[in-house]
């Protein structure tokens, strides 16, 4: 099975092309558009995660169909309600594994790679992680609801190729019902700020709802400063896909505290221990 994000490739290039070009020839001073060397890491992150999350894939599809077998249940795609269910368990799944990304350090050192530039275009959404592991808890409660793995896989692409466009600085504000219920690139401008106000915040895939519902979520106000908190200032992919586990290993190596150890494991980014 070959993911249907493989398939939308060559249009997601084509997109950044005329999305880099719009800025060459319709600049606007408040925002800050493409640079090559950026650029350049993003689309080679992508490549990698692809690289590595293809047989990674093949492995969670067995885990699935397993989960899926052992299944009490065994909903039919034949029946229109089961992909509604699909659609917002697979949502409510993202928005978990989103937040949890965030607020445990061992899960944030993959998902920084995708926060770590400070820019803020349709590139930025290829800077995937190079350890998809980590995905794999929060949707097979979904094969074990009875819905069949291709219908859980399918329903995540669909998911990924939605959020590609959020990565936009060139969209404002859309129609107030959309705002409301949907996630917008305003949205997820706010979600890769290190603003203050907008740390940790907008964790939704598709819907926002979740992050109405669960308090997390903050309107675009205040101009955004993408990247981290304390950026990386390195083009280097390797580095970008690693530095976190680095920083890891040293502070584990401070300490031969087994609770400072799964602390700083285990607790928010940048957790530290009272001293």
């Amino acid at each position: 099975m070959i993911p249907a994000v493989l398939y939308a490739i060559p249009a997601f290039l084509l997109l950044i092309t005329v999305e880099a070009l719009s800025y060459r020839f319709a600049p606007d001073d408040a925002e800050r558009g493409y640079e090559a060397r950026d650029t350049a890491t993003s689309l080679t992150m992508g490549a990698g995660s692809q690289v590595i999350g293809v047989p990674w894939k093949l492995l969670t599809i067995g885990l699935y169909a397993a989960a899926y077998t052992i299944s009490p249940f065994s909903l039919s795609p034949g029946d229109w309600w089961v992909w509604v269910l699909l659609f917002f368990a697979d949502d409510f799944a993202y928005y978990w594994f989103h937040r949890a990304h965030h607020e445990v350090r061992l899960l944030w050192a993959g998902h920084v790679v995708h926060h770590s530039s400070v820019f803020f275009n349709f590139s930025t959404a290829l800077r995937q992680s190079w350890t998809p592991m980590t995905s794999l808890p929060f949707w097979l409660g979904l094969a074990l609801l009875g819905i069949p793995p291709w219908m859980i896989f399918l329903q995540q692409s669909i998911s990924l190729l939605y959020q590609f466009f959020l990565h936009t600085e060139r969209i404002n504000l859309l129609p107030r019902p959309i705002e409301l219920l949907f996630n917008t690139p305003s949205h997820h401008r706010v979600h890769h700020g290190s603003n203050d106000e907008y740390l940790d915040r907008n964790y939704g895939g598709i819907l926002i709802i979740w992050d109405r519902l669960f308090g997390t979520f903050q309107a675009e106000g205040d101009a955004v400063r993408y990247g981290l908190t304390k950026n990386i200032g390195t083009y280097n992919p390797l580095r970008v896909a690693t530095h976190e586990y680095a920083a890891i290993w040293r502070d584990l190596r401070t300490t031969r505290s087994w609770r400072e150890r799964l602390g700083y494991l285990l607790r928010r980014p940048g957790w530290q221990p009272a001293r």
